[in-house]
């Protein structure tokens, strides 16, 4: 080899003004949800046992290191071409951007803009440069919307990957501690940059770290520890294969599926520690199985009643042969809207990634499917109220706020019957005073525009619903029919044309934000109608969803199936000839009285004597 020098770098080292390439066969931005949301509670976990709002910021260089991994780079002439690492450093890039834009008005600001691009003659390029991607990442970076419709794999997933960051940031951290975690994100965090001065060689190296001596997965080394405890041989053939099999079936799920169906599990139904949320705090049960589920069963084995061989074969034979199944179960109903399982899938589209945890927690392998199904629904319905109202009361649903609170109940609910599950999960909602919708006035900003649009979908596909029309929620979210709904004002962003109840734009736009004067509509309705007079687009409205043309007098004419569900529910619907002040207040009224129907805690009990 010509050369080969590998260095530990910071952040700040290897993204301050160096530029990375990356070659066409190997262009593609592949993260999902699921990676980019692990990166950003890894890190912001780590730093958390660290921090203590009495420190001073100069305190952070004492704060423990972090380390995430590799990357693989060839150096050709004055070029460095990323052979491993474009995922990883593509996805820290974004990282870095939203933090820029956190902290952009801020006098405490840190210096990172050099770690995203630099500047030469007068142009400036991204440091981890693709052309095609250039213009999503100028929009992010400015703030600006961008439309990805159409455009590459690369770029959708590096738009979307942007937007769940902007939802799984704690938001403990966004006030006095953010640039402390910026300090240490930049200064703290080390990546190990293996340079090679050769094609050849970079990817000699790559191959040698991917294809050949791999150490075992955490999966195998735990099926090794629970096989070697089954001296029967015919039994541990059999355990083996089934073994074998759902493991298999649970890698169509996606990279890492069968590690997390072990977190799940062994979390929902052992874990009775969680690391306390104080620097120094040690790692609990919680947080081991989170890293290391393979070698915390061995230190548990008793706790698991493993202390012999019949006790190990069932371990896999009964127990994971049915929480692994139930996992499954799971995150189809996760991915594609199931009948019965609808809340599992409203609670993942919200990118709530505990939620399998609490699923899993009061079943047990000899529950009748019956009253699985009832259990596993109740527990949704009760995350899905939660999350909800918690949202409309401008309350963070990220893993590092929920995470505590949501250990809790799994302790709470583990193996309960149907019915004292139903009691304690309600007992739990109406006693938390602190998120109910009465009183509350969500309204729209910068960080919750899509939680805002799923909210607005379940509204107008209940009224749709309770009318006698068949469900569209999955057209109103996912563009399913090809038609893109966006969440779009029924006041045009025009100040001007409200000076009789608004003195200053800034109070104007405040109210024009709150969700009374939101509705769902096609992306091309906004750019026909979207900076007319409410007047002339009210015609147009009548067109649209129900809860659009509620606001038209034709709604109210020939529409039996609506009329009928405004008579029996009593909400306060009436066309509106003007918009005011006074009329946005109104809907707000009305989309909160809906609200409070569609998560209502009641409907916990209803479930069980259904």
């Amino acid at each position: 080899m010509k050369g080969i020098e590998g260095q530990a770098r910071t952040l700040k080292i290897l993204l301050g003004g160096t530029k990375y390439s990356i070659d066409y066969y190997q262009r593609e931005y592949r993260w999902e949800a699921k990676q980019i949301k692990e990166l950003v509670e890894d890190l912001t976990s780590k730093f958390l046992e660290f921090y203590d709002s009495s420190h001073e910021r100069h305190e952070v260089r004492e704060y423990g290191h972090y380390f995430l991994g590799s990357i693989i780079i060839s150096k050709r002439g004055t070029y460095n071409f990323l052979i491993d690492g474009q995922q990883r450093l593509t996805s820290l890039s974004l990282f870095l951007i939203y933090l820029n834009n956190l902290q952009r008005t801020r006098s405490d600001r840190v210096a990172i803009d050099t770690l995203i691009f630099s500047e030469q003659y007068g142009k400036k390029s991204f440091n981890v440069h693709v052309d095609e991607r250039t213009t999503c990442m100028e929009a992010l970076y400015e703030g600006t919307s961008f439309d990805d419709t159409g455009q590459s794999e690369s770029v959708q997933n590096i738009h979307a990957r942007y937007g769940d960051i902007e939802e799984s940031f704690p938001e403990e951290l966004q006030d006095k501690a953010l640039p402390y975690f910026i300090d240490w994100l930049i200064e703290n965090v080390h990546l190990v940059e293996i340079m090679a001065h050769s094609d050849e060689d970079a990817y000699t190296i790559f191959e040698t770290m991917n294809d050949r001596g791999l150490s075992l997965a955490p999966t195998e080394m735990l099926k090794g520890y629970l096989l070697s405890n089954i001296s029967d041989n015919e039994k541990r053939i059999a355990a083996n294969t089934l073994w074998k099999k759902r493991v298999s079936e649970l890698s169509d799920l996606g990279k890492d599926a069968d590690a997390d169906t072990f977190k799940a599990w062994l979390r929902s139904q052992y874990a009775e520690t969680i690391r306390e949320r104080k620097r120094g705090a040690k790692a609990e049960d919680f947080d081991l199985i989170g890293t290391e589920f393979h070698r915390w069963v061995r230190d548990n084995h008793e706790k698991l009643g493993l202390n012999g061989m019949a006790s190990y074969f069932q371990f896999i034979d009964r127990d994971f042969n049915f929480y692994s199944r139930q996992y499954l179960r799971l995150m189809r109903a996760c991915e594609t809207l199931t009948p019965g399982l609808e809340h599992v899938f409203y609670n993942a589209q919200h990118g709530f990634t505990i939620q399998p945890h609490l699923l899993l927690a009061p079943l047990a392998p000899e529950d009748p499917e019956e009253e699985m199904l009832k259990k596993i629904r109740l527990v949704a319905i009760y995350l899905d109220i939660l999350l909800n109202r918690r949202m409309w009361n401008f309350k963070s649903i990220d893993y590092s706020t929920m995470q505590y609170a949501i250990f809790l109940v799994m302790k709470d609910v583990r193996r309960k019957h149907a019915a004292e599950l139903a009691d304690i999960l309600h007992k739990r909602l109406v006693g938390d005073t602190e998120i109910s919708f009465s009183g509350s006035r969500l309204s729209l900003h910068g960080m919750n525009r899509k939680h805002i649009h799923r909210i607005l979908a379940r509204i107008t596909d209940y009224v749709e619903q309770r009318s006698g029309r068949v469900s569209r929620y999955m057209e109103y979210v996912s563009g399913t029919g090809g038609i893109k709904y966006e969440v779009e004002h029924i006041w045009a962003d025009k100040p001007e044309r409200h000076t009789d109840e608004f003195t200053h734009a800034a109070d104007f736009r405040e109210y024009r934000n709150r969700i009374g004067d939101l509705l769902l509509l096609p992306k091309d309705f906004n750019g026909s109608y979207g900076a007319l007079t409410y007047e002339e687009k009210l015609p147009h409205y009548d067109s649209q969803n129900l809860l659009a043309r509620t606001l038209n007098p034709n709604c109210y004419d020939h529409n039996p199936g609506f009329l009928r569900f405004k008579t029996e529910s009593g909400f306060p619907f009436r066309h509106h000839p003007a918009f005011k002040k006074a009329d946005l207040d109104e809907r707000n009224d009305l989309y909160r009285k809906i609200a409070e129907q569609i998560w209502d805690p009641k409907q916990l009990l209803q479930e069980v004597t259904a």
